[in-house]
C-alpha cells in the first residue's frame, strides 16, 4: 500500500487556512499518507496525526523518523481527538472522505472499480458492507441509499437486493455493483456509474461518517485555543452541510430566533469564517478529486466551548451497532 501515491487536496488553501508557525501545535485528524502533516511540519508545527486506519500509522514509518518527536501518531478516530491531546491546540484539519490509498487497494471493498470483498471498513472491525446489504431490512436499506448515496431509485435497489440476497448473499465489489447497474441500466450521457452513490451510501453508513464528523468538530470547538484554526475540506452536500451548518451557528452570538432555540443564550465560539470551492484548473487535471472538494474554515474565540450533546440530527437510520453479522468479512 505505501507504494500508491495521494494528493493532498487543496493543499496551498489548505496551508494558508492553518497558517502554522514555528511551535504551534495541529492537530490532523484524517492523517491519511501525511500530505497535510507533512506541509505543516516543514512550517515548523508539532503534529498530531491522526487515523482510523491502522494501514495509515503503519505506513508512516519514514516520517516518523524524518520528523522524530514533532510528528506524534495516533490510531484512533478523529471524533475522540480531545482524549489524545493534553493541552489547547493552535489548529485542527480535517479532509473527510475516503483516501485514494483504501479506493485503489481492492481487498478493502471500497471501490468497485478493482472487484474485492464487500467490506469498506476503515478499521476493519464491525459490520462490513456485506453484513448491511445481506442483512439489513429492505426498507432500512432503502431509507439508506437515498439518504446517505442521494439515490433516487433507492426503493427500487433495496427490492431488488432482498431478491437476490434470497437466492445467495452477495461477497464481493463486482457482485454488487453489476446488479445496481442491471437496475438502473446506464445511458451514453451518464457521468458517473450508476453503482456510484449506492457505494457512497454504503460506505458512509458502515463507517458512520456522518456522525464522527459531527462528533469531531465539537471535538475540535474543545481543544483549539482562542484563535486557533478550524480547516475542514469535505467532497459531497452532505459533509459540507454539516460544516456550515456548524460553523454558522457556532459563530452566532446570542439569539432569539424560533430557529435557533438552543443558542438563545450562547455566545460565539467562532468567527471570521472562509470558504473556498475546488481547486485550480492545474489542480483539477492532475488530481480529479480537487474538482468537488469545498474548505471550510473559521477562528475559534475566546468563549468557552459549548456543553451537552450536539444541538443537530440530520437522519435517522438505524443503529449498525444492532446489525447482526454474517461473519464472512470479519
Amino acid at each position: 500500500m505505501s507504494g500508491l501515491r495521494h494528493l493532498p487536496v487543496l493543499l496551498n488553501e489548505v496551508r494558508a487556512a492553518v497558517a502554522a508557525a514555528p511551535g504551534d501545535i495541529i492537530v490532523d485528524g484524517t492523517f491519511g499518507a501525511g500530505g497535510y502533516s507533512r506541509a505543516l511540519l516543514d512550517a515548523g508545527a508539532t503534529i498530531i496525526g491522526i487515523d482510523r486506519d491502522p494501514t495509515a500509522i503503519a505506513d508512516a514509518g519514514a516520517m516518523r523518523a524524518q520528523f522524530g518527536a514533532r510528528l506524534r501518531l495516533v490510531e484512533g478516530r478523529f471524533s475522540r481527538m480531545a482524549e489524545y491531546v493534553d493541552g489547547p491546540v493552535d489548529g485542527v484539519v480535517l479532509d473527510i472522505g475516503v483516501s485514494s490509498m483504501q479506493i485503489d487497494t481492492a481487498e478493502r471493498g471500497f471501490s468497485f472499480q478493482k472487484d474485492g470483498p464487500l467490506d469498506m471498513r476503515m478499521e476493519a472491525a464491525g459490520p462490513s458492507a456485506a453484513d448491511v446489504v445481506n442483512r439489513l431490512k429492505p426498507g432500512d436499506l432503502a431509507r439508506v441509499l437515498s439518504f446517505l448515496g442521494e439515490e433516487r431509485q433507492a426503493g427500487r435497489i433495496a427490492r431488488a437486493i432482498e431478491a437476490r440476497r434470497a437466492e445467495r448473499p452477495f461477497e464481493t465489489t463486482a457482485d454488487l455493483a453489476g446488479l445496481v447497474g442491471k437496475v438502473l441500466g446506464r445511458r451514453p450521457q451518464d457521468k458517473i456509474d450508476p453503482a456510484t452513490r449506492t457505494f457512497q451510501a454504503l460506505r458512509i453508513y458502515v463507517n458512520d461518517e456522518l456522525g464522527e464528523l459531527m462528533n469531531a468538530l465539537v471535538a475540535a470547538e474543545a481543544i483549539l485555543k482562542p484563535g486557533g484554526r478550524l480547516v475542514v475540506v469535505t467532497f459531497h452536500s452532505l459533509e459540507d452541510r454539516i460544516v456550515k451548518r456548524f460553523l454558522r451557528d457556532r459563530s452566532q452570538a446570542a439569539s432569539q430566533s424560533r430557529h435557533l432555540p438552543d443558542l438563545s443564550h450562547e455566545d460565539a465560539t467562532f468567527a471570521t469564517r472562509n470558504k473556498a470551492e475546488g481547486g485550480t484548473a492545474e489542480e483539477i487535471a492532475e488530481n480529479p478529486r480537487a474538482r468537488s472538494a469545498k474548505l471550510r474554515s473559521a477562528v475559534r474565540t475566546s468563549v468557552p466551548a459549548r456543553q451537552g450533546p450536539h444541538a443537530y440530527r440530520f437522519f435517522d437510520l438505524p443503529a449498525l451497532a444492532a446489525l447482526p453479522q454474517s461473519g464472512a468479512q470479519r
